[in-house]
């Protein structure tokens, strides 16, 4: 059939494009609200603020759930959560802006601005203070409380008596004791209080109208405040069924590692700040910033499998697919921007624990359909090749397919943990018979494995096989007598 174009055809396209596009994002917005009100309450979250930047804007803003659960006031797009150690990104950005103007290399020691440091400290260079590859002391007492009783200079003395944790440069130890210092270093440089420059140099230029520092003692306009879901008796934590107040005190000198409260919408309009080359002039900054650091190994170092490096101030995402830099905070709050894509997310929460870093690649997503978690994201990349050939030849085959796999490949590593977590996720995505599988195939891999059992175990009395459960939990209990899970359900499915 032949076609002919007019003006008023093309007339019709081209309202229907944009109309087309505005209803696609209106979808994936409702989606992502979706999402979010059932993951706050999953993890009983009290209120989520989040901000997703695209082509240097923000594209969508929104804020959910209760603020003060105390007074029940409504969370608003003006309320302002604490974001805990994300402010460490701040400082990387404040040493990266002195770096520029010739103030300092990051590969001086710290000593050349800090004077009275003890012997052992003398050769730490800022780059490793900033990547908590120092080995230095931790400030943080035993209590996870600032020593010194707030006061600075009694704090530093304290600290100063005890001996390196371990070789510059042999790990990677989370550390609070570096940023103090270059809280230090940076008023020396500036000129005036870091809180100032940090505040003059970022919260301005980015216009980051809410933004501040603080922390529970200071009274704060709209504050969403701090919650959790545990609580200290004796010397164990215990869950609570419900959201609990927590305080939390960052003495001026220590608020170079956490201390700034922010706005979903403030942070937003901060990374598009920075990319745009209004914090730091010149883009190897910007890459010199977001590089992890290499320990004397030759490997990386960070807080966990996902977060998995750490540049200068910011945790990295370190992976083939859509990498990331990711600052978290508190176990509350996050900021991931994606170093291939044109994308970058903020999920600010008032929930100790609510940990948003590890739902945030979902969130992304709604933007690219191929990092959702049941399109196989997250996985490692030979646990992909399994899944892609188990779609294809069928769950029910698993133990046939990673043989011949690993037959091709000598060098597949379906590791234990890697397998079991992947199972739960099937799990969780209602896919009992996949999960039952993978479970079976972990069994078959590592027989000896209590854990292993136990899971399968688990899956198999949620399924409402109970007579496969109770033999699998005896089978963990024989390889762990001291499997306490195990003996419960033995107990609980034998009566």
């Amino acid at each position: 059939m032949n076609l002919k174009i007019t003006a008023s055809t093309l007339l019709i396209v081209g309202l229907l494009i944009p109309a087309f596009s505005i209803a696609q994002q209106l979808s994936t917005s409702d989606s992502i609200d979706v999402f979010i009100k059932n993951k706050m309450q999953q993890k009983h979250i009290p209120a989520l603020q989040v901000a997703i930047v695209r082509q240097g804007k923000i594209v969508k803003n929104a804020t959910y759930g209760i603020a003060n659960l105390e007074n029940t006031i409504t969370a608003t797009d003006e309320s302002i959560f604490s974001v805990n150690s994300i402010t460490k990104a701040f400082v990387g950005v404040a040493i990266m802006q002195l770096a520029e103007e010739g103030r300092l290399k990051i590969t001086d020691p710290i000593s050349l601005y800090v004077d009275s440091l003890p012997a052992t400290w003398q050769k730490i260079t800022l780059q490793q203070v900033l990547t908590h590859t120092s080995g230095l002391p931790d400030i943080l007492d035993a209590e996870e409380q600032v020593m010194g009783h707030g006061d600075e200079n009694e704090a530093l003395q304290k600290v100063k008596k005890l001996p390196l944790e371990f070789n510059t440069g042999d790990k990677f130890s989370y550390n609070q004791t570096g940023y103090v210092l270059l809280g230090k270093i940076i008023t020396k440089l500036a000129g005036m209080h870091f809180t100032k420059f940090i505040e003059e140099r970022q919260f301005k230029v980015a216009g980051m109208k809410l933004t501040r520092f603080g922390d529970s003692y200071d009274v704060i306009p709209n504050y969403a405040g701090a919650y959790t879901m545990t609580r200290q008796v004796g010397d164990r934590f215990i869950r609570n069924n419900t959201p609990g107040v927590s305080y939390m005190q960052f003495p001026v000198f220590f608020r170079t590692a956490a201390g700034i409260l922010s706005t979903a919408t403030d942070m937003g309009n901060w990374v598009i700040a920075l990319k745009a080359g209004k914090l730091l002039k010149q883009k190897t900054s910007i890459e010199t910033m977001w590089t992890p650091a290499i320990l004397n190994n030759g490997k990386i170092g960070g807080f966990n499998r996902l977060t998995n490096g750490y540049a200068l101030g910011w945790p990295t995402v370190t992976r083939e697919q859509h990498p990331a830099v990711g600052p978290v905070g508190g176990g509350r709050s996050a900021l991931f921007v994606y170093l291939k894509d044109d994308l970058s997310i903020v999920v600010l929460t008032n929930l100790m624990g609510s940990n948003p870093d590890q739902f945030i690649d979902e969130i992304a997503g709604y933007y690219i359909p191929e990092m959702h978690e049941t399109n196989g994201f997250g996985l490692s990349a030979d646990v992909q090749k399994l899944r892609l050939a188990l779609l294809k030849q069928g769950f029910n085959n698993a133990v046939t397919v990673s043989t011949n796999l690993k037959k091709k490949d000598p060098q597949l590593n379906l590791t234990e943990n890697e397998l079991n977590a992947w199972a739960y996720q099937l799990l969780k995505q209602k896919k009992a018979d996949q999960a039952l599988s993978i479970f079976k195939l972990n069994v078959a891999l590592y027989p000896k494995s209590a854990n292993a059992y136990d899971s399968l175990g688990e899956v198999f009395e949620i399924t409402g096989n109970n007579t496969d459960a109770l033999l699998n939990y005896k089978k963990s209990l024989a390889l762990n007598p001291e499997n306490k899970n195990a003996l419960d359900r033995i107990k609980a499915l034998s009566n």
